[in-house]
């Protein structure tokens, strides 16, 4: 089984308190992808509590954003149809990702990410999923995916191939 793992693509990353023209721009080409995917699509959700300012997270970057339950933490409304599994998590990489995916008991053949922020959340859980499964082809879809930064973007995505991870 084929898995993609379609990263935080809530309305705060695209829209919202730290969107960017950037993660505007990939929404039409990941819905796309989703459509088109033959295999499990996986959704992660970043979420926070109502005290997110006061958390270590919170101190480094304090702005407000995927408060639990509220209009930025949703998916985007152009990927909502879609949105079958979904992992809710606390922080940047998800340690229940690889377990959630063992969990269906199938042969992996193969994890492909895309989402937001290349260069943060898409980069923690490729680096999670390799060091989980380090005999799958893993790779991250470039142009279905986009960073703080064009430039922390490429960054992002030279340290993922440094590790084996395939950039398509």
């Amino acid at each position: 089984m084929k898995y993609l793992i379609v990263v935080d693509m809530q309305n705060d990353f695209i829209t919202g308190s730290l969107g960017t023209p950037h993660a505007v721009a990939i929404v039409p080409a990941v819905v796309d992808l989703v459509k088109n995917f033959d295999g499990k699509v996986v959704f992660t959700r970043d979420t926070h509590g109502e005290g997110y300012l006061e958390t270590a997270e919170g101190r480094k970057l304090p702005v407000a954003h995927c408060i639990k339950g509220s209009a930025g933490w949703q998916i985007c409304p152009e990927l909502a149809p879609y949105v079958n599994f979904v992992i809710d998590k606390p922080s940047f990489g998800s340690l229940a990702l690889p377990e959630f995916i063992k969990s269906f008991g199938e042969e992996i053949s193969g994890i492909e990410l895309c989402g937001l922020c290349t260069d943060i959340c898409v980069i923690s859980n490729a680096m999670i999923l390799k060091a989980a499964f380090p005999e799958v082809p893993i790779s991250v879809n470039s142009s279905c995916s986009a960073g703080v930064t064009p430039e922390s973007h490429n960054t992002a995505l030279d340290a993922m191939r440094a590790v084996q991870i395939d950039i398509v």
